[in-house]
């Protein structure tokens, strides 16, 4: 169990209020269990102080200023950060039972390196968050991977991940944590550009006679003659006789 976090209820609400609450150096939050859910404020530094100390996972004695209890064990189940400027936008605390189970997620952390990055081996960390299932005396801080086990183009998946017995994953066990994968460089050959055949002046010269010799000179300029004047007929040129 972690240090006492202070709060104090909130009694106003609306986003006015929740920014002269962070300019004043105080965090809006909300408190919930399964029957109660009220507001409150922490304040700002201890709160980014306790963060960096212990995490999101770890439990919390929170004792809240005008509260019927002196103090309550939550957890941190969301933060909310500001996508620009640093600091804490909102939290919620979720009061837990010690003999009841809770879901929570888990960090998981990459430990050391894998003897693949040596030999040119990229790192693809896929899953970063794992979903489980315990009792809240149970939570574990984060979930380890040694790298130092993993080879090149090897996959680990969730069934690979070392956890208590007494934690139960709720992620499907083949889905794929980090894995080593080969860079392999795709050099695309261009094909050469080919010329285009050119038939020898002689070829053309046959043919051009051939065709002289099939077709006579007057067949020729009949039809000729007709394709000019259908050409004529829609505008384009006036025809002639060779």
């Amino acid at each position: 169990m972690s240090e006492a976090l202070a709060g104090k209820i909130k009694k106003e609400t609306g986003k006015g209020v929740n920014r002269k609450l962070r300019a004043q150096g105080r965090t809006p939050a909300v408190f919930y269990n399964k029957v109660e859910h009220f507001g409150l404020t922490v304040d700002s530094k201890e709160m980014e102080k306790f963060k960096d100390l212990h995490g999101a996972t770890e439990l919390v004695e929170l004792a809240i200023e005008g509260d019927s209890k002196k103090s309550r064990t939550v957890i941190l189940k969301d933060m909310q950060t500001h996508p620009i400027k640093p600091g804490l936008v909102h939290i919620d605390f979720q009061e837990v039972d010690m003999k009841e189970k809770i879901t929570i997620d888990i960090p998981i952390h990459l430990v050391g390196h894998s003897p693949g990055e040596k030999m040119g081996g990229i790192v693809n960390h896929m899953m970063k968050i794992l979903h489980i299932k315990c009792l809240p005396s149970d939570i574990p801080s984060e979930i380890n991977v040694l790298m130092e086990e993993v080879q090149l183009n090897q996959v680990v998946h969730v069934s690979d991940l070392q956890v208590p017995e007494n934690i139960e994953i709720l992620n499907q066990p083949g889905d794929s944590v980090v894995t080593i994968a080969e860079l392999k460089e795709q050099v695309e050959e261009t094909p050469p550009l080919r010329e285009p055949k050119r038939k020898p002046l002689r070829e053309i010269k046959q043919k051009n006679q051939k065709a002289k010799s099939k077709y006579p000179l007057c067949f020729l300029s009949l039809a000729w003659g007709i394709q000019s004047r259908n050409m004529n007929s829609q505008g384009i040129t006036q025809g002639f006789w060779l």
